[in-house]
């Protein structure tokens, strides 16, 4: 009988042992990080950029995986469900993260309790732009043309930031323009640049081409400093409208559960990754500002997400904006 009981303590030594040693080990196979967009877009070029250089400093491959559909409420159900173990994180954004809660009305999580802060990414703001025959020529000339002529624009939306960029740029300027859906903003490019709609707000990474080849406007960017792919862009600052600023953000984010050291050693990745000079350089190419290092944490990340959430829910609730 002793012996017995000794080899069973032996063996839950060594149970605890294994344990031990595989969470050590952490991670000891590869991570998927699954993108909400199609591949292709800036969302998808960040968590590439970001992943590889994460997995060289994991010593395991980031894999992307993207789970396109419902504006990216697809795919963090899908971390949401997924095991908590750090193996399986979501790329979140302003869009899915921010504006999605609120549009979509019945999601089968809570963006709020079912996922845990990893590390915040980038940064891009929102870029006013007009087909390229529209009668203004500055901000000022765009918002008194648009006061002259109530609800003549047409603005195209895809139904996500940019649509909330319009109601809040309507706010801020007692200004009336009408919106034009699309299935995204690729098309409503195509038809900024026909001539068929008069307004767009997007990423500068999707205008830069028209805007340089002079095919569309740009008026300002919305942010407090101009952009270092585009410096000839104003911001609303100079522009004549301060402080009406929206950036679009990526950021990591885990299932709720998932071990603090496995988030530690995610962040601590991220954070290698985002301070390489050839990451930063790759972002920046498609004007994706890396947040500054003490905004990397996930304590940082947990802060700021509560501050957007708080700060844009109500603005996208009173716009009135809904799931198509």
């Amino acid at each position: 009988m002793r012996k017995i009981v000794l080899t069973m303590l032996a063996m839950g030594a060594a149970c605890g042992l294994a344990g031990t040693a595989a969470a050590e080990t952490f991670p000891s196979h590869p991570v998927t990080l699954i993108v909400p967009f199609a591949a292709g877009g800036p969302s998808d070029t960040v968590a590439r950029v970001v992943a590889q250089g994460m997995s060289q400093a994991l010593g395991q491959s980031v894999i992307v995986e993207n789970i396109g559909g419902a504006a990216g409420t697809i795919a963090a159900a899908r971390v949401a469900r997924a095991t908590p173990d750090g193996y399986t994180l979501a790329e979140a954004t302003w869009s899915t993260h921010v504006v999605s809660p609120v549009v979509y009305q019945h999601l089968s999580y809570d963006v709020l309790k079912d996922f845990v802060p990893v590390a915040l990414l980038t940064q891009t703001p929102e870029v006013l732009l007009s087909k390229k025959t529209l009668p203004a020529n500055d901000l000022h000339g765009l918002i008194a043309w648009l006061k002259a002529n109530p609800n003549a624009a047409f603005q195209g939306v895809a139904g996500g930031t940019d649509e909330v960029a319009g109601y809040f740029f309507k706010q801020k300027t007692g200004t009336q323009f009408q919106y034009v859906p699309y299935r995204g903003l690729t098309l409503a490019m195509q038809d900024l640049v026909a001539g068929r709609i008069d307004l767009m707000f997007d990423q500068p990474s999707d205008a830069l081409a028209q805007i340089r080849a002079g095919t569309i406007k740009a008026y300002a960017v919305m942010a407090d400093r101009r952009l270092g792919v585009a410096p000839e862009i104003p911001t609303v600052d100079e522009a004549g409208l301060p402080g009406v600023y929206l950036s679009t953000w990526q950021a990591i984010f885990a299932p709720k559960g998932t071990p603090d050291d496995a988030i530690a050693k995610l962040n601590a990745a991220a954070q290698t990754a985002l301070a390489d000079p050839t990451v930063r350089k790759r972002l920046a190419d498609i004007a994706q500002d890396v947040v500054p290092r003490d905004q990397q944490s996930p304590a940082a990340l947990a802060a700021f997400y509560k501050s957007e959430t708080e700060k844009w829910w109500p603005i996208i609730k009173a716009a009135g904006i809904k799931a198509e």
